[in-house]
């Protein structure tokens, strides 16, 4: 969804253990502590604000059915693993890793040391080149779904184990699944939470269902209610409200409907695939999972009449003829499925060959465009006084987009998570208009720059630098998850700009970017197609449906590893991309020429269900610790959930740098923590303690250094 609401009136298991070439990457500010604690701690319906008017999109057909030329530029990817890349699954090579997984869920349950009571399902399935799979799963307890506890499981070629993504790192235990509070009762909340939204007609038509809240880390018995009707502003409602099964509390909420706002942009005249059957053809592209384009004409419900003629032409670029806006939505479609298919190795929204369907001419000017899952479609409005359709190159690629994210990691549509999948859609909708590469509507980093949303000619979103809109933040913040998802979405949009092109002035395809860090330090590009890699590889491998901005850090870390290696000059941009927006700290602690570093390269043997301990000596400080003391750790370990690790000051106060973590079954920590330690003297002995706290692996401390 592009739009701005407020303008518009908005035990680890066993299976997991071995084998990961995955790294650690999270960060934490501590603070020192008195040294008297043991344990001392240092003191999915998407709307698109769609983009500008098309002229000229008109296409001449041949007998039978016809296909867009659309160019499919080398994606610029460097010196990759090539084993770690995405195969392109056929449909039928994905269903039959799907029915194979599926095959094996009980024993995969009882390898992850699931309770009896839990069930999983099968999702999906993406392979890398070397083999490896990676399989995401639902779970049900006691036959109820479990809404947070999606997983990733990551396992060889061979079928060993290599790594669990889990959406909440908590075990379900036993949970009480007989409910006190009435389904009613529920159902009489979520409608009054929808109306207290604005919504319109707001109504259910089905009643609740009881479920097992766990997204946020404790598991609740609760029923989840879809309420329908209208949205403020015309979009289609499907707010999800989950209440507490045992008090009627309202839990938590989020919209199905993503969606956005926007004008026609002139495309020029470009082919699009239709389908001739006897002396008609149709809309209908059978060259990408027959995706078809229907007039609603005015409608806001149905599926509209299927877009048929007898001379394959279609529209005449004006937005007075019903068939220009259709030639838009179409072509923005194939666009997009070229995009996936041809780089990203992805067939089809869902990865099976099946296409989505559009529908243009939604309601009276309505000013909007929105993805909707119920239906598996786009739909688009004809803008303000129906003379701006909402079908822009860009908008059908953020549509379509919030479709490949709802099918992959199901970001919730709320709090960081809907952050991270708003920002997706704006992700690839501009890496999708500069694979277009259409002259009349050059690849850029602005969302929304045709649609002239705001009367100024001004963009909707910037991506090198968010906060121009006057409203998105251009870094991460503690209150961050509590902004609508179209401003939270500003920092990963800075990030992907910077991990692109780099901080700093430059001009690309004619516009001028100037994008800040908020560290100061620079960022540089390692270019746009090695970024999207990046990010696509992690929403499909890495992110769950509770995904937030720190999981997404650790996610496209330990994806920039796998392809690139983890002393790659890639690895490093993607660390410091994200501590430009305020996540995390860079390789090292930022600028190398700046502070004092004392470091330890001995190496000290961490032994099994034991504690290793390696000292370096701080002298020639003045004064005590910064408060961004910079903690950087090398430490080689065979299973790195089992490690605790703690900094230790000269005056034995402690900071935990991470904590045990079972169901982290990768290898090795190389990371850097920030510590505040400005409550100790700076000279003494430093410690680095860390202690195994599971039996079966072992490991060492390489080196570690601190930087004053």
């Amino acid at each position: 969804m592009l739009s701005h609401p407020s303008r518009r009136g908005t035990t680890r298991g066993s299976a997991a253990r071995r084998s990961s070439s995955s790294r650690s990457h999270t960060s934490h500010r501590p603070a020192l502590g008195r040294p008297a604690t043991a344990a001392g701690v240092f003191v999915a319906i998407a709307a698109l604000l769609s983009i500008g008017a098309q002229a000229g999109v008109a296409a001449e057909g041949t007998a039978g059915s016809s296909q867009a030329t659309i160019s499919d530029p080398a994606p610029a990817l460097g010196k990759v693993d090539k084993g770690a890349l995405p195969v392109s699954l056929s449909p039928d090579q994905r269903t039959a890793l799907i029915k194979k997984a599926s095959a094996a869920t009980a024993d995969t349950a009882r390898r992850l040391g699931l309770g009896a009571k839990e069930k999983l399902v099968v999702r999906d399935v993406v392979k890398d080149a070397d083999g490896t799979t990676h399989t995401r799963y639902e779970r049900t307890y006691d036959g109820l779904p479990v809404l947070g506890g999606d997983l990733v499981v990551d396992a060889t070629g061979a079928g060993a184990a290599k790594g669990i993504t889990p959406a909440v790192r908590t075990h379900l235990g036993t949970v009480r699944t007989e409910a006190t509070v009435r389904p009613a009762t529920a159902e009489k909340q979520a409608l009054g939470a929808a109306t207290a939204k604005g919504a319109e007609q707001a109504d259910t038509d089905r009643a609740p269902r009881k479920v097992v809240w766990l997204a946020k880390g404790t598991p609740v018995l609760a029923y989840e209610t879809v309420v329908g009707g209208l949205q403020d502003d015309g979009t289609p409602n499907q707010l999800h409200v989950i209440t507490d099964a045992s008090t009627g509390k309202q839990l938590y909420s989020w919209q199905g409907i993503e969606n956005g706002t926007g004008n026609t942009e002139y495309s020029g005249t470009v082919t699009l695939g239709t389908q001739l059957s006897g002396s008609t053809y149709t809309l209908t592209d059978t060259g990408r999972g027959n995706h078809k384009t229907y007039n609603l004409a005015g409608r806001t419900s149905g599926t509209g009449t299927l877009y048929s003629g007898s001379d394959d032409v279609w529209g005449n670029g004006q937005p007075t003829n019903s068939e220009t806006a259709a030639a838009d939505a179409h072509y923005g479609a194939a666009l997009t499925w070229d995009y996936y298919k041809n780089v990203q190795g992805r067939t089809g929204i869902r990865g099976d060959g099946v296409g989505a369907y559009s529908r243009v001419h939604y309601g009276n000017q309505y000013v909007n465009a929105f993805w909707d899952d119920s239906c598996f479609c786009m739909t688009y409005g004809d803008g303000f006084g129906n003379t701006s359709p909402l079908t822009s190159i860009d908008v059908a690629a953020h549509e379509m987009s919030h479709g490949v994210t709802s099918a992959t990691a199901g970001l919730n549509y709320s709090g960081e998570s809907g952050g991270l999948n708003e920002a997706t859609s704006d992700i690839f909708a501009s890496a999708v208009e500069f694979y277009a590469n259409n002259p009349s509507d050059p690849g850029d980093y602005l969302i929304g720059e045709k649609i002239d949303i705001n009367g100024d000619g001004t963009p909707l979103r910037y991506q090198d630098k968010p906060s121009r809109d006057g409203i998105s933040p251009d870094s991460w913040s503690s209150g961050l998850g509590g902004l609508d998802v179209h401003y939270s979405s500003g920092p990963a949009n800075h990030f992907f700009y910077l991990l692109s092109e780099g901080s700093g002035a430059k001009d690309v395809n004619g516009v001028h970017y100037d994008s800040p860090t908020a560290d100061g330090l620079p960022v540089t590009g390692i270019g746009r197609d090695k970024a999207a890699l990046i990010w696509f590889k992690a929403l499909t491998t890495k992110f769950t449906s509770t995904t937030n901005y720190a999981a997404a850090r650790s996610g496209t870390l330990a994806v920039a590893g796998e392809l690139y290696g983890t002393s790659s000059a890639e690895y490093k941009s993607v660390a410091d991309a994200w501590a430009a927006i305020k996540v995390g700290s860079r390789p090292g602690g930022g600028d190398p020429g700046t502070g004092t570093t004392f470091e330890s390269n001995t190496r000290v043997t961490i032994p099994d269900r034991g504690t290793g301990t390696s000292s370096i000596t701080v002298s020639g400080i003045s004064g005590n610790a910064p408060s961004d003391l910079a903690v950087s750790v090398d430490i080689v370990h065979t299973y790195r959930g089992d490690l605790v690790i703690d900094l230790v000051a000269p005056n034995g106060a402690t900071a935990r740098l991470k904590d045990a973590d079972g169901f982290d079954s990768g290898q090795d920590v190389q990371e850097t923590y920030t510590v505040d330690g400005s409550s100790v003297a700076a000279n003494g002995t430093w410690k680095l303690r860390v202690q195994d706290t599971a039996a079966q692996d072992t490991g060492y401390i390489n080196g570690w250094k601190l930087t004053f």
